[in-house]
């Protein structure tokens, strides 16, 4: 199955309000996913797939019944069916997760050095498992250092989502830095967290193919003839 992770547009909206809601007890009207887009537009991304056709006893539905409750259209090219719903960005793209990441405009912090909030992170439920949460925080973070020069993010999470915890504490290593009583609308606490950033640390690279930890990563000095190297040893040991 292929996952493509890029940068959220406002074509995206609805779908990505539809992850959300169907997630996560904390929503937001679309004029706020748009307010992030518009004045962000580096610092939030969508994960889609384009593994979306629709299952054949719905095809057996469609062809029994044209005033079918299921929502469809044809694939011109390819003459697959394809099933309309909010998780379609549009026709052969699927969206399956998102992060919503802004710079703090709080007016209160102003004197604060330049950081970044992560909004909301949703990933649907049949897509867990995957990492894709911990792609789309790496693309946000990276994005909010690089693009917007911000020395740090924060972000909150419910006291009782040990996942989520699990994901910035562990994973990507945000600081715990205080718990905030009845943070959320239920009364729920939440932990506030922040992470530094540094860009060397950040770099997508640094994780694109992550192996042994203990490995040394292969360094170019610029100067030796790569090509002369893989025509005189050979194919066998080329990792791609």
């Amino acid at each position: 199955m292929a996952i493509t992770i890029r940068r959220a547009t406002v074509n995206d909206m609805i779908c990505m309000q539809n992850a959300n809601l169907h997630n996560l007890p904390e929503n937001y009207m679309l004029k706020y996913y748009m307010y992030h887009i518009l004045s962000w537009p580096e610092a939030s991304f969508v994960a889609t797939t384009t593994d979306i056709e629709v299952l054949e006893e719905e095809k057996e539905q469609l062809a029994q019944n044209k005033e079918s409750e299921i929502l469809s259209l044809e694939d011109t090219e390819t003459g697959a069916i394809i099933k309309l719903d909010p998780t379609y960005v549009a026709p052969g793209e699927k969206l399956v997760g998102y992060v919503l990441a802004k710079m703090n405009d709080d007016a209160d912090q102003k004197d604060e050095p330049l950081n970044g909030h992560i909004t909301s992170l949703s990933v649907m439920r049949t897509y867990r498992r995957m990492g894709l949460a911990e792609k789309l925080m790496r693309q946000a973070l990276f994005a909010l250092r690089e693009v917007y020069q911000a020395e740090y993010v924060s972000l909150h999470v419910r006291e009782s989502n040990r996942a989520a915890l699990h994901l910035y504490r562990d994973t990507l290593e945000f600081e715990v830095l205080s718990v905030e009583k009845s943070y959320y609308q239920d009364g729920e606490d939440a932990y506030a967290m922040k992470k530094i950033l540094d860009l060397d640390e950040l770099q997508v690279s640094n994780f694109a193919h992550r192996g042994n930890k203990s490995e040394q990563k292969p360094e170019d000095d610029l100067q030796s003839d790569l090509l002369a190297d893989i025509i005189s040893n050979g194919t066998d040991n080329i990792v791609v």
